[in-house]
């Protein structure tokens, strides 16, 4: 009796994705329109117009959008576009981590601040602010400025949505030889302890 001969089948490849920042992670890293209001009232800084500076990102990316229609193709306006709005998502996402940090740093200090017992976190003279106080107006600036970069990423967002007719993704490239990265540096540690 005769085996059926199975016919080969090439195994896929799979290719690892560099992932992209998106909206989603932005909103997560950035205060909302509340929480920046907040802020603002509670450090005396001036109320940021988010809607204004939404709107305005909008705008203009239309607008540019219509000014290089008849230069460019259907695709090329969709990859020109994508790369524009991946750099506001990637602007944002930055400075809301860099909130983040400063956020943690302040509680950190302040909560050394608030023991009585250590000597060096004690408030200066009188009339001058404490290391804890300047953290914590440092964090509410980078609040401020992360909720703004978020505004004009979401009305990049928007922008692209209303040229290219789809929700904007953030492009994600495959990962170029992530293995023989790895075995490159190690081989080079290796050689280094050699001598």
């Amino acid at each position: 009796m005769t085996k059926p001969a199975r016919t080969q089948h090439p195994t896929a490849r799979v290719v690892p994705l560099r992932k992209g920042t998106t909206l989603e992670m932005v909103r997560l890293a950035c205060p909302d329109a509340a929480q920046a209001a907040l802020i603002a009232e509670s450090f005396g800084s001036p109320v940021v117009d988010s809607d204004g500076i939404r709107e305005l990102h909008e705008r203009m990316i239309v607008e540019t959008a219509e000014a290089l229609g008849e230069g460019l193709g259907e695709r090329a306006m969709q990859i020109h576009l994508q790369r524009i709005v991946g750099a506001y998502v990637g602007s944002a996402h930055g400075a809301g981590q860099f909130y983040s940090r400063a956020v943690t740093e302040a509680r950190d200090l302040t909560a050394k601040a608030a023991n009585d017992l250590r000597d060096e976190d004690i408030d200066g003279p009188v009339g001058f602010e404490s290391a804890a106080q300047r953290k914590r107006e440092f964090a509410a600036d980078m609040g401020i400025q992360a909720h703004a970069l978020r505004m004009a990423a979401e009305g990049a967002v928007a922008a692209y949505d209303h040229v290219v007719g789809e929700r904007w993704k953030p492009f994600e490239r495959a990962v170029e030889n992530p293995g023989q990265t790895l075995d490159r540096k190690a081989a080079e540690m290796q050689m280094a302890a050699l001598g």
